[in-house]
């Protein structure tokens, strides 16, 4: 199989510099006002783009902080992946895989929240959905390999630990009466109730 190494035409990188654009505009105006007071039309002004041309690169808003947010989520995802090579014990693998997660999630409260919510309630149909679902799963399946290498259940056994520290995490994050914790404070709830269910 040959990779094609072609150079993008024109149409590709106007296509790529209309995404970025997308992207540092929605990104700009959700970290300085959150999501639920910027419209559509504010992100497609700062863009300086047509709405309609907007809507071909996200149908709404909730997909627009997709977008956002899942390149600052593929971001975390790879710090907690480094931290998680050296960390010692399960629990401290594990709490190295998702402090990054929560640190990201935790930038911008409102965002976060809203984020996690598209997560679970948005349509998977959409890329940035399925992005968003993607990263979800990377991050158990990497929560799962830090359990298999550090006990002795198995590798099912390792995914349905897995998937219930991110349940607990997202819980955790979500939850209006978490709305004022600090980071710290969000790693040391989940840690206390992932300790629980992780085998020694």
């Amino acid at each position: 199989m040959t990779v094609d190494s072609r150079p993008l035409g024109r149409r590709e990188r106007n296509k790529l510099d209309k995404l970025e654009r997308i992207t540092t505009a929605a990104g700009e105006l959700f970290a300085e006002r959150g999501v639920d007071d910027v419209t559509t039309q504010e992100i497609a002004d700062r863009a300086d783009i047509g709405t309609g041309t907007l809507f071909l690169y996200a149908k709404t808003k909730g997909e627009l902080l997709l977008l956002v947010q899942n390149s600052m989520y593929a971001e975390a995802l790879e710090r907690g992946r480094a931290a998680a090579a050296d960390a010692d014990g399960v629990l401290e693998g594990v709490l190295a895989v998702i402090r990054p997660v929560i640190e990201c999630n935790r930038t911008q409260i409102d965002n976060g929240r809203t984020y996690l919510r598209e997560i679970v309630f948005g349509d998977p149909e959409e890329p940035h959905h399925g992005e968003a679902l993607a990263l979800t799963g990377q991050t158990e399946q990497l929560v799962a390999d830090v359990i298999a290498r550090n006990t002795r259940v198995s590798a099912d056994e390792a995914a349905a630990l897995a998937r219930i520290v991110s349940a607990v995490m997202f819980l955790t994050m979500s939850a209006t009466i978490n709305i004022a914790h600090s980071v710290e404070q969000i790693v040391d709830e989940v840690a206390a109730q992932i300790r629980v269910i992780l085998p020694a």
